[in-house]
């Protein structure tokens, strides 16, 4: 009899190593190092570490939201930022936003912060509308990313189309960024959380103007995921007032070969610890517990799932 409480502990304790075990290996995906989602991956990634010290965290810079959800298809990644619409047409397999079959391994972990799509020009381009874009040197994130389908989407419900422009770049944000300092490039789209570091940089350094994208155009685009909302006065310097905008949801996607232990521990260390996201970016102030498992375009990963329940934001 006096066995068995030491073989009981030694059995639980297996078990618990056993459960870390399953995780080896958690690699967070984000996307530029000058956008929103790498800051906030590498505090993710801090976290995940505290949460499961028996894995190896490590972040991965990419081209973000439709680099990411393939990734995670093939498993060559844990956990990914990425747009809700993307993360709809992957699920969904859809073909002209170059998902040529469903991405079903695909679960979410959480519906975090919105992204804005912010066009900002150079003031001496003098575009002020939309329609002033035509004729200009256009910059629209990379091809087939979260923002690239973000302003095709866009101008297309605007009655424009890349046809317009003198001149289409695909570039990253900090590319954009460099070009239209040396004035060769008259504006970019930027589909990211609000304070966006390239556009920070951009502002500081030349007069710009941010483009209003009216209400109309985003209830013409057609797709729910997309709200009408606006970038606050003095996002960045020279912008005085408030100018009208879309928005667009982020979700933290996972894979269902996740361990469900790990992911119920990587939601609850997320949500337990929003000081430090918040630190690393102030985007993640629309980070709520509440609207984290609502609305979303995918299953819930099970793990996710049990912490929403356990936390209260699920019936």
């Amino acid at each position: 009899m006096r066995l068995v409480k030491p073989l009981l502990t030694m059995l639980l304790s297996a078990a618990a190593l056993t459960a870390q075990a399953e995780q080896k290996f958690v690699n967070v995906l984000t996307g530029g190092t000058s956008g929103v989602y790498y800051p906030m991956g590498v505090a993710l990634s801090k976290l995940y570490g505290d949460a499961l010290p028996g894995a190896k965290v490590s972040v991965q810079s990419t081209k973000a939201s439709a680099e990411n959800v393939n990734l995670l298809q093939a498993g060559r990644g844990e956990v990914a930022f990425a747009l809700g619409d993307t993360v709809s047409s992957a699920y969904q397999g859809d073909a002209e936003a170059g998902f040529k079959a469903p991405l079903t391994k695909l679960r979410a972990l959480a519906a975090i912060y919105p992204n804005y799509i912010q066009i900002v020009a150079s003031k001496e381009s003098g575009i002020k509308t939309l329609a002033d874009l035509k004729g200009k040197r256009v910059s629209v994130g990379a091809p087939k990313s979260g923002t690239e389908l973000n302003a095709r989407a866009l101008f297309k419900a605007a009655g424009m189309s890349y046809e317009d422009f003198a001149k289409t770049e695909y570039l990253p944000f900090g590319e954009s960024v460099e070009l239209m300092k040396n004035r060769q490039l008259d504006a970019t789209l930027q589909s990211a959380g609000l304070g966006v570091a390239s556009l920070r940089d951009l502002s500081t350094a030349i007069e710009i103007v941010v483009v209003a994208v009216p209400a109309e155009v985003v209830k013409n685009v057609g797709d729910a995921a997309y709200q009408a909302s606006v970038i606050p006065a003095n996002t960045y310097t020279g912008q005085a007032e408030d100018v009208p905008t879309a928005t667009i949801r982020n979700i933290l996607v996972t894979h269902e070969g996740v361990d469900a232990d790990a992911v119920y521990a990587m939601t609850k260390a997320m949500f337990t610890h929003m000081d430090a996201m918040i630190a690393a970016h102030a985007a993640a102030k629309g980070i709520k517990l509440e609207q984290a498992a609502v609305g979303l375009p995918l299953p819930l990963h099970p793990g996710a799932e049990r912490y929403y329940r356990e936390a209260g934001a699920l019936k």
